[in-house]
Order: C-alpha cells, then sequence, then structure tokens
C-alpha cells in the first residue's frame, strides 16, 4: 500500500470545547468539516497517519521526525491540562523517511527534550481523530517544517509517499496548519490586505486540486498575509504527486471569525483503472524479462544487446532493477574497461513519449567507476528527482535512456568561452551549485543557459556567480523505449529485450 488521502486542516486551540468555552460555536463549518475529515479517515483502515506541523520542533536546516516509541501531550499551555492525548510512533518509517531525506543530504532529527511534548498544531487534528479511531490500534508520525527551500519541502513528501509504499502502510497524511493571520483589524495579529488574497489563493488550489500553484507564491505575499501553514501544504503536495496516481480535491470549509483563516480540504486518491495499455505492455515485457532474466541469469537488461551502448544498457538495468525488483542493481562482472577502469561525473536521462521523466547526475566522480556512477543516477533519475513521482513498473517499456559523460569542469573568465551547444555550465554562489547541460531543446543562448542554472540552484538572476563550463558526450545507441508510444496491444509483436 502506499499513501491513500491527505488532508489539509487548521489547528485553533479554541476548537476544542474545554477552551473554546463556547466560541468554538462561530466555526461551526470548521467544525463540520474537521469531523467530515476524521469520518473519512476512519473509512480508509490507516495503520499510520502523518501529521505535519508548523508547531513541531522547527530547525533551520533540516526536518523534525518522531523518534521516540510513544509520544504524549497536552492543552496545558491553554489552559486545560487535562485534555491530554497519547500516540505510538513508527518508527521503522520514521527511520526511512528520514535514511531517504539523508540521501539527498536532507538532515532530520528528534525533539530536544524542551520539545518533546505534542504541540498543539498536531493534538488538534488527533482531536478530532479520536472520535472515530482508536490511536492505539494505529501509529502516528509527527513532523516539522522548517528553513529549508520549497523543494526540500515537496521532497520531505515525496519521501513519506515512498516509505510508505516501500513498507507497505496503509497511510494517511494530515497537513495541519492555518492560513492568514491578519483578516481583520479586531483580531490578534491585525489586519493586511494579504491576509484575504492569500487565502483565497490558496482556498482555490484546494478546491480545484492546483496544488503545483502552492510553489513560488510570491514571498510578499505569504509575509504579510502572516500564513502558518503554507510550508505543511507543500509536503501535502509533494506526497501526492509522489503516488504518480490523481486524486479529487473537494474544499469543504473556509471561515475566519476570529481575524485568522481556517481551510479544511481533502485529497483523496483515485482509484487506477483496472486494465490500461501501459499495465498490458509491463505485462508482456515482464513476463519475457523473466525468461530471458532467467537464462543470463541478471538483469534482462544486461548484458547489452549487440549494437547497444553498455553504458546506456547499464542505465536501463539499473533503472529496472530499482523499479521493477526493488533492488539496487550489483556492478556486472562482466563489465568492460570502459565502465570499471575510469572515474566521471556523469547524468542519467530519462523520457517518456517525448517527455522528460528523470534526471539526476555528479557534476564530479564521487564512485569508485563510471559503472558504479551510472548505477546509483540511474536509481535517482528514476525514484529521486524531486519534479516527478518515481517510476511505476508498468512505464518501463516506454522509457527513453540517454547518459551524459562529463569532462572535467574547467572555469570561465568570460561569457565569449561559453557554447550552449558545445558546453555544460556550472553555476556557483557559496555553498549553492547548479549545472546545465549543452544541446538542450528551448535553450538557444549563454544568457539562456546561464539564467536556468541560476534557477535550478536557488541562486537570484542579479546575483553574481562563479563559471565553469565542460564538454560531454551523450550515449543513446540502444537506449529507445521498448514499445513505442500509441503501439497496439491487439495484435502481439515481437519485442527486442535489450
Amino acid at each position: 500500500m502506499a499513501l491513500l488521502a491527505a488532508y489539509a486542516v487548521p489547528h485553533p486551540p479554541l476548537i476544542v470545547p474545554a477552551v473554546g468555552h463556547g466560541q468554538e460555536a462561530a466555526i461551526a463549518d470548521t467544525i463540520a468539516a474537521y469531523r467530515e475529515v476524521a469520518r473519512r479517515v476512519a473509512a480508509h483502515r490507516p495503520d499510520l497517519i502523518v501529521i505535519t506541523s508548523p508547531h513541531a520542533p522547527l530547525y533551520r536546516d533540516g526536518f523534525f521526525i518522531a523518534d521516540t516509541p510513544e509520544e504524549t501531550g497536552s492543552l496545558a499551555a491553554f489552559g486545560q491540562p487535562d485534555e491530554r492525548v497519547t500516540t505510538r510512533t513508527d518508527l521503522p518509517f520514521a527511520e526511512d523517511v528520514a535514511a531517504r531525506l539523508h540521501r539527498r543530504s536532507i538532515p532530520s532529527a528528534g525533539a530536544p527534550a524542551s520539545m518533546a511534548d505534542i504541540d498543539h498544531g498536531t493534538f488538534v487534528p488527533l482531536h478530532f481523530l479520536e472520535e472515530t479511531i482508536n490511536l492505539d490500534s494505529v501509529t502516528v508520525v509527527r513532523m516539522g517544517l522548517s528553513g529549508l527551500s520549497e523543494a526540500d519541502h515537496r521532497f520531505l513528501g515525496r519521501a513519506i509517499t515512498e516509505a510508505a509504499r516501500a513498507l507497505g502502510r496503509r497511510c494517511v497524511l494530515v497537513a495541519s496548519g492555518d492560513m492568514s493571520h491578519k483578516l481583520k483589524e479586531d483580531g490578534p495579529y491585525g489586519f493586511a490586505p494579504e491576509g484575504p488574497k492569500f487565502d483565497r489563493t490558496v482556498a482555490e488550489m484546494f478546491a480545484h486540486g492546483n496544488l503545483e500553484g502552492l510553489f513560488g507564491l510570491d514571498a510578499a505575499l505569504c509575509d504579510g498575509a502572516a500564513e502558518c501553514g503554507l510550508r505543511s501544504f507543500q509536503i501535502m503536495a509533494g506526497a501526492l504527486e509522489a503516488t504518480g496516481e490523481p486524486f479529487a480535491s473537494e474544499l469543504l470549509s473556509y471561515e475566519g471569525p476570529f481575524g485568522v483563516g481556517y481551510a479544511v480540504a481533502a485529497f483523496e486518491i483515485e482509484d487506477a483503472p483496472e486494465s490500461t495499455e501501459e499495465e498490458a505492455a509491463a505485462e508482456i515485457v515482464r513476463e519475457e524479462d523473466r525468461e530471458i532474466g532467467g537464462a543470463r541469469g541478471g538483469s534482462p537488461a544486461w548484458p547489452p544487446h549487440p549494437g547497444d551502448d553498455p553504458i546506456v544498457a547499464l542505465a536501463r538495468a539499473s533503472v529496472e532493477s530499482i523499479v521493477a525488483q526493488g533492488t539496487v542493481l550489483p556492478l556486472p562482472t562482466d563489465a568492460p574497461e570502459e565502465l570499471t577502469g575510469r572515474r566521471a561525473g556523469a547524468f542519467v536521462s530519462l523520457h517518456k513519449h517525448g517527455q522528460l521523466r528523470g534526471c539526476i547526475g555528479t557534476i564530479a566522480p564521487v564512485r569508485k567507476s563510471l559503472a558504479e556512477e551510472v548505477i546509483r543516477n540511474g536509481v535517482a533519475a528514476a525514484t529521486e528527482d524531486p519534479r516527478f513521482a518515481p517510476v511505476r513498473p508498468e512505464e518501463l517499456p516506454f522509457l527513453e535512456y540517454s547518459v551524459d559523460v562529463l569532462g572535467e569542469p574547467e572555469p570561465v573568465d568570460n561569457l565569449e568561452e561559453l557554447d550552449p551547444t558545445r558546453y555544460g555550465v556550472i553555476v556557483t554562489r557559496g555553498h549553492r551549485r547548479g549545472l546545465l547541460l549543452p544541446d538542450l531543446e528551448g535553450v538557444d543562448t549563454v544568457f539562456d543557459q546561464i539564467a536556468i542554472a541560476k534557477q535550478k540552484a536557488g541562486i537570484r538572476p542579479d546575483e553574481q556567480v562563479h563559471l565553469e563550463r565542460f564538454e560531454v558526450v551523450r550515449h543513446t545507441a540502444g537506449g529507445e523505449p521498448r514499445r513505442p508510444a500509441g503501439s497496439s496491444l491487439k495484435t502481439p509483436v515481437a519485442m527486442r529485450i535489450s
């Protein structure tokens, strides 16, 4: 299993009657929507609930992930110490998510002793979930936000879905977060015109399922609105994206009578069709792979077919091994010297129906050989590219492969030394570094090339950078899809297994 659904919810402590003392009646729609969410969560029969909270421990350069077997908390800070909750933590799941973050060089940590109690951003959702679920029958993993980039929050969401899939968890994600805190002059934070604008923008995204719009919102709008939940919602968007499945979206309620925006939204994963062309094609390939792979005693993509480039064949074998079998391809004992006897940075690119499906690489070699570089970057291109959901087994017959092997970078003193058709470019400012390969469609000028490389590194267009250039050798022979787009399954055709 994997992610079943995700929900965006607010966390006003006064929604709990013991704290609200009747004030909660002013947000009756929010309460009704919250109870609908609790009903839906129970209907999914999850064994794991992940809650992301802006009030969990917040680290500048990493994410908080609960790492104790059990967590407890109360509303003592709001005058109600007897309002308590206790949860069990799914430690293997938490460790899996942390490991996925660390492979991307994103730190994670548990809570310091002074912040070990469950925060109110987590407590409020649990208050409603307890109405429909026995918390002793499920595990809960609490996670925090960070000072890292939008892309890193998105990746955390992807890691949540991928860990649930890998461990077979029935997982529901609850993204806790209020909207703007500046909706009314007599509210606790006053009024700002950005407040209502922010809430309208995000509520519309929730209503129409346009979660991509949560990324790249104007920073002045978000700051002026004094929003609380955006990064929590971005984690949710990454988690939904990583399922690779469509989802139904519904804005269940929106209210802001106390000067703070409260939105409740539901995102239900839709069931995939029982039979699709890709599923049927994948089954044909899997059957042929079983026969040929068994005869060879290894991956069906290795050794390479006569005429194929062994570098491309190794990339294909790496992707098929991790996607179809869930294992990293071991280094083939018969890999040629050109792969095992040299070191170089390399990028593995995947395309599907002419569109990019994944591209990950290393600027400089970090492994013992080019062969190991290609194997690891093939795994990353298929499963870790933050722009895409992980490749699914049914997609394998439609993938096209290419591998770019990078030459040594050399410094550039002036723009005349660059040529986007011949040289790739590396831009560096401090610890931020971005790379763009040469000879890319739509990148026609040096200025285009530098601008895109800066964007990838999170460097502003007006910031000065150190420039380097490099040449590449692009390998494509044997990388064509096994089944071309639009091919029919009604009449079986001979399929070459590379």
